[in-house]
């Protein structure tokens, strides 16, 4: 019946701004973003749970059962990418609402009390799409980002955070709570698992990114009546840094290095005028600091010899820079052992990949988890989870909370960052 009711609430949050190919579009504070969030709010106060929303919009389902107790905080975000895939961080949860009420109702058959409590949590902005900096949320829980900058950011339109969150209810006025621990489960968004043939993944370290944020300055002029040597096109010189940050991955081993440039905003946008300004925002990322260091200065190298041959110029600057973050040991052996006795099998592994645990585990130590993603895509319509694996990690996961709340970790501290300048 606990499986049954999982599946029920996930594909159930699986309509809310669904697509007509079975994809999600719940970017962060739209109103799709909204629903989502009354029915975390409905749940949380049906099943008797103290529900907080802070003042970046992450909102908790707290069970106390130690008054005074820090919680260990277990969840992921609800907010997806355009088009995105209904599993991305969705899951992560509803798996943690079903967890915490296993655990609820062990406590409240059993009578002992554990040593910490327990909170559910859905962060805001994860994913990023909608406002830049993405893992927006707990980030600035974790106090790697000043909540008031990240209020003023602003979405291609000029909705500012604090606006947007204002408009659908969710510009919160709680604390959060005090944390001792905090997990997480997730997709892998990549193909090691399925193809390995293993259930679950324990994330024992993040890549180091790396962001650019590049403008590109041409002038404008007439498409039909400019010479083509008097034109100074924004657009071209820009096409061709996109296949710079490409074609960059080359000069490394493979899958030393993935880069891409996922936006780009053009003006005037106009079909008969030549761009002035096209702005785009570079990629990379790498398990190891000193590749992405390498790629950015040849990039920073390569964009000033094409600025000077195309006579434009072309502004470059660091941007949402995330050293290393590796994971408490003794958070993956308790993981394993709970793979163990639950009969799955498990490997360590890295994530690309960001998430909010990256940011928590800065603060308090963490816990990540993987579930298998069949033919590792995600971001797209196409991203998929069978069901039998997603009941296993709500499983996983139930193992790993008991753990913490009992005290597992309580002596454990999060380890510094690699590969900071």
């Amino acid at each position: 019946m606990n499986s049954a009711a999982f599946l029920e609430d996930f594909h159930h949050v699986a309509t809310i701004g669904a697509t007509s190919n079975n994809g999600v579009d719940r970017q962060a504070a739209t109103a799709e973003d909204a629903q989502t969030r009354d029915w975390f709010a409905g749940w949380v106060r049906d099943a008797g749970w103290e529900l907080r929303v802070d003042g970046i919009g992450n909102m908790f389902g707290l069970l106390e059962w130690t008054p005074g107790a820090p919680y260990v905080l277990i969840g992921s975000h609800l907010d997806s990418q355009p088009l995105g895939g209904r599993f991305d961080g969705a899951y992560g949860v509803v798996a943690a609402m079903h967890a915490a009420r296993r655990l609820d109702a062990e406590i409240a058959e059993g009578g002992a009390a554990p040593r910490f409590n327990l909170a559910v949590v859905n962060w805001f902005n994860e994913e990023g799409g909608r406002f830049a900096p993405s893992i927006m949320g707990s980030s600035v829980f974790a106090g790697l980002l000043p909540r008031e900058r990240m209020l003023d950011v602003a979405d291609l339109q000029g909705i500012t955070v604090r606006e947007a969150l204002d408009g659908i209810g969710y510009l919160g006025t709680s604390e959060g709570p005090d944390v001792a621990s905090y997990a997480e489960i997730h997709i892998e968004q990549g193909r090691i698992l399925e193809r390995e043939g293993i259930t679950i993944g324990l994330v024992d370290s993040s890549w180091y990114t790396q962001k650019l944020d590049i403008e590109v300055l041409g002038e404008q002029s007439h498409t039909g009546a400019t010479a083509m040597a008097d034109r100074h096109d924004a657009l071209v010189a820009a096409s061709k840094i996109i296949l710079m940050v490409h074609d960059v991955t080359q000069d490394f081993a493979d899958e030393a290095l993935v880069s891409s440039v996922g936006q780009l905003t053009l003006e005037p946008n106009s079909p008969i005028v030549v761009a002035r300004r096209v702005h785009l925002v570079a990629d990379l990322r790498s398990g190891d600091p000193d590749i992405v260091k390498a790629a950015r200065a040849k990039l920073i190298a390569d964009i000033d010899v094409l600025a000077r041959a195309h006579d434009i110029k072309v502004n470059v600057k660091d941007f949402d820079i995330r050293p290393i973050r590796r994971f408490p040991e003794a958070g993956l052996e308790l993981a394993d052992k709970v793979a163990a006795d639950l009969g799955l099998s498990s490997r360590r592994i890295q994530t690309m990949a960001g998430h909010d645990s990256v940011a928590m585990n800065t603060v308090a130590p963490s816990v990540m988890l993987f579930i298998p993603s069949v033919d590792g895509v995600s971001h797209c319509e196409r991203e998929f989870t069978t069901d039998a694996d997603m009941v296993t990690g709500v499983d996983m996961l139930t193992g790993v909370a008991r753990q913490l709340i009992g005290g597992a970790l309580a002596e454990s501290s999060p380890r510094p960052a690699e590969g900071v300048a």
